[in-house]
């Protein structure tokens, strides 16, 4: 038995090790949450900002969610010169319901991308298309995807958010739509895996590889991308919203990334096993992030998320085997309650970026916790993974 307590209190030494650090750089990201930018809201535009703004939307088959879209970009003022949607040859009817929407609204275009060229990966290539067709007396791009639904006011919130701010760039946090039970305990898990990595929305941060975006709503200064060339620094990402946020900071304009979740709402994918292959394939960033920081970003992930809730049940199922327990392993089981109880209070800070009023079984979302090793392990199967397929298209390696 002695040798089974040495045994134990080297493991938990080393888990204590392991964890520590870890834990200290979670609390110095959570403890920037109350200063944080409050969520925007939606305003009324301003004489100001009259035509400034061109949208550019790119589709691939989103005839089953893209009239939610539409319907909210017809919603917005005068602020909206143009809304273009980039169609790379859809064959559901994509096409035909831009349209219809034309129709009812002349600032719709349709424009259909060229041929995919070597180097470059559909979503940004269409983006890239759609910023070379924007006007050019806009001052601002905007890139939305068709699975998003802007509230009335979005698009002036959010150009007026900035310039108060002085952004160049900024892009918005959504809230999540849920319907059925798998995704309400996966996708918060998922989910988290960004929030213990980088700061919480709101919070402006200062080095360019830690920038965080999303390019469901993405507004940059038409200048600025002009600057840069468009997307051709993110052509052959995965995750071009992040590449091209972080290679725009990194030229000295300021970023930022803020909670939107009272203006903009996402039904992104159907069910756990969607949500698992779709979002989990790109939520590790590896396009956007050099080599050591994925593997920074594998340990503190495992650390502080995966690890707690296996160290607790574990310890609960040995303990009577171990009793008493020496104090290195009581250190790491205080260590992993403390983080349990963390990641559980997390849960009233994320609900509001949730909407379960029409969730099957949404009180699963209060036990995502549970899901958190697999949504680690999720990040570590994408980490060494390059995409070969996205949206229908295929890749090679």
């Amino acid at each position: 038995m002695d040798d089974a307590l040495i045994s134990v209190s080297t493991l938990s030494v080393l888990l204590l090790i392991l964890q520590l650090p870890a834990t200290a750089i979670l609390l110095s990201r959570l403890v920037k949450g109350p200063r944080r930018h409050p969520p925007i809201k939606p305003q009324q535009p301003t004489p100001d900002i009259l035509g400034s703004v061109s949208v550019v939307v790119p589709t691939l088959n989103e005839a089953l969610r893209i009239s939610p879209l539409l319907t909210g970009l017809s919603q917005q003022s005068y602020e909206l010169r143009e809304a273009i949607v980039v169609d790379s040859r859809s064959q559901d009817g994509t096409p035909e319901l831009v349209k219809a929407a034309q129709k009812q609204d002349p600032r719709f275009r349709l424009f259909t991308d060229d041929p995919l060229p070597s180097g470059w990966v559909g979503r940004p290539w269409a983006l890239h298309n759609g910023f070379l067709q924007t006007a050019t007396d806009s001052q601002w791009f905007l890139g939305m995807d068709a699975d998003t639904i802007p509230h009335p006011g979005l698009v002036a919130s959010l150009v007026q958010t900035a310039a108060a701010a002085g952004y160049d760039l900024v892009s918005l946090s959504p809230q999540f739509i849920l319907k059925y039970p798998g995704e309400c305990w996966l996708q918060p898990a998922l989910l988290m895996t960004l929030l213990y990595r980088f700061d919480p929305a709101g919070v402006n941060t200062e080095q360019p590889e830690r920038v965080m975006a999303n390019g469901q709503c993405f507004l940059c200064r038409r200048s600025v991308l002009a600057a840069v060339n468009g997307y051709t620094s993110a052509s052959s990402s995965f995750c071009d919203d992040v590449t091209l946020a972080r290679y725009i900071a990194a030229q000295g304009f300021k970023v930022g990334f803020l909670d939107g979740a009272k203006v903009l709402k996402v039904r992104m994918y159907e069910g756990a096993i969607e949500t698992w292959k779709e979002w989990g394939r790109s939520l590790d960033l590896k396009d956007a992030s050099p080599r050591a920081q994925i593997w920074g970003d594998l340990w503190l992930l495992s650390a502080v998320q995966g690890l707690p809730l296996p160290i607790v049940l574990g310890y609960l199922l040995f303990a009577p085997q171990l009793a008493p327990a020496p104090l290195p392993l009581q250190l790491l089981l205080g260590l992993n309650a403390f983080l349990l109880v963390i990641r559980f209070a997390m849960l009233l800070a994320i609900a509001p970026s949730y909407d379960r009023t029409t969730a099957k079984g949404g009180w699963l979302f209060w036990l995502s916790p549970l899901a958190d090793p697999l949504a680690v392990l999720r990040i570590f199967l994408s980490a060494f993974r390059t995409p070969q397929e996205w949206r229908g298209r295929k890749y090679s390696q």
